[in-house]
């Protein structure tokens, strides 16, 4: 699998390059009242809105501010039965790398720190371990009002 990798929270991640459209520097942000944690905000895409989203609200990581590394990937992702184009937020985009298929190994039971429901695997790498995120399990959660996998922030004062 050909992937792009990038941090959160200083842990390494990768997404596979077929859903990336493109990666782009900040843009500003319209804010939506009442929105969660998890969609932060909406961001302007050559003339198209698209949802901006922070995958560190789904692993509990803890947020940070925006600094000069700080990317935003534009993919498609599968949510509610259909290709959606979304944005995630990166720490850093750090490259684009090859995972070989027997690199990707089962997310162990014990021992992790992020929900494995919201993991597809965990590739060995030169550098270390890279955490391969299921994002359609992800996205599926953050739609779901029952979801307990993760909370988006429901209180009406907020405007994040």
């Amino acid at each position: 699998m050909q992937a792009v990798t990038l941090t959160l929270s200083d842990e390494i991640f990768a997404i596979p390059t077929r859903i990336l459209h493109e990666i782009l520097e900040p843009v500003p942000v319209t804010r939506v009242p009442r929105a969660g944690s998890f969609a932060t905000g909406l961001i302007n895409v050559r003339g198209t809105v698209v949802p901006l989203t922070d995958l560190r609200v789904a692993f509990g990581m803890t947020s940070r501010p925006p600094d000069e590394h700080t990317r935003m990937l534009v993919l498609d992702v599968p949510v509610a039965g259909a290709e959606t184009t979304v944005a995630v937020i990166a720490d850093r985009v750090l490259d684009v790398t090859e995972l070989d298929d027997a690199a990707v190994g089962e997310i162990p039971e014990v021992g992790m720190r992020w929900p494995p429901e919201f993991l597809s695997g965990i590739a060995r790498t030169d550098q270390g371990f890279v955490i391969v995120p299921d994002l359609a399990r992800i996205y599926a959660a953050a739609l779901s009002e029952d979801s307990a996998d993760f909370s988006l922030e429901k209180d009406p004062s907020s405007c994040v």
